[in-house]
């Protein structure tokens, strides 16, 4: 029987991307309670805003919410979807189609695909339906990546909800490990990648020449 979590232990979907993405950014945000925004991020934002006023509409088969609110007990997690689309299917019922907003471009790695996915599992707690697609809209290229709900990115969303789970419960940020995507990353200024990784290299290196 799977744990069902409180209210008050509910953790939010985007900590999913930002795990993903990058454990010590995660926790600066969701532990530390750090944030600090770029151009990049401001861009994100205001996609966001303007997704969500741009309210409720139906057109033909297609009828779209948007800013839904969202939440799973099964998973312990709590957000909100950029637009929910409910295509009509022909026995007359509506199928929820999430979409997430990006101001980016398409990526390889999975941090976007489990975010909407997070989404669609909150859904199908919440309706009562099996969500097999959704659809990630990135801004630079202006086109929709359709999403394919398999069981390896649903088990990779949940295991990516108990890994955050645990790295909030333990409250120690993990220590930096500079990538070239860290020069794009707004919390760049605050995590410190080089100085920190380099402070800690030169640590090692006195730590080897005194044991010697």
């Amino acid at each position: 029987m799977s744990v069902m979590y409180g209210e008050d232990d509910l953790i939010p979907i985007s900590a999913l991307q930002h795990f993903l993405f990058c454990s010590r950014q995660c926790a600066l945000i969701h532990v530390e309670q750090a944030w600090a925004e770029n151009r990049l991020t401001a861009e994100g934002r205001i996609m966001h805003d303007r997704v969500h006023d741009e309210g409720a509409e139906s057109r033909g088969d297609v009828r779209t919410e948007r800013g839904v609110s969202l939440r799973s007990l099964e998973l312990g997690l709590i957000g909100k979807a950029d637009v929910v689309e409910f295509h009509k299917t022909g026995d007359g019922t509506w199928l929820p189609f999430p979409v997430e907003y990006k101001r980016g471009k398409p990526k390889i790695e999975d941090w976007d695909r489990v975010q909407l996915c997070a989404q669609a599992l909150c859904l199908q707690e919440m309706l009562g339906v099996c969500i097999p697609q959704g659809a990630i809209f990135y801004g630079t290229p202006r086109r929709r990546e359709v999403v394919d709900f398999t069981q390896e990115l649903r088990d990779k969303t949940a295991d990516a909800a108990g890994a955050v789970r645990r790295l909030l419960e333990e409250g120690a940020t993990p220590g930096p490990e500079y990538k070239k995507r860290c020069d794009n990353c707004s919390m760049a200024g605050l995590c410190l990648p080089k100085v920190i990784e380099r402070k800690r290299s030169v640590s090692k290196y006195l730590e080897k020449e005194t044991a010697e």
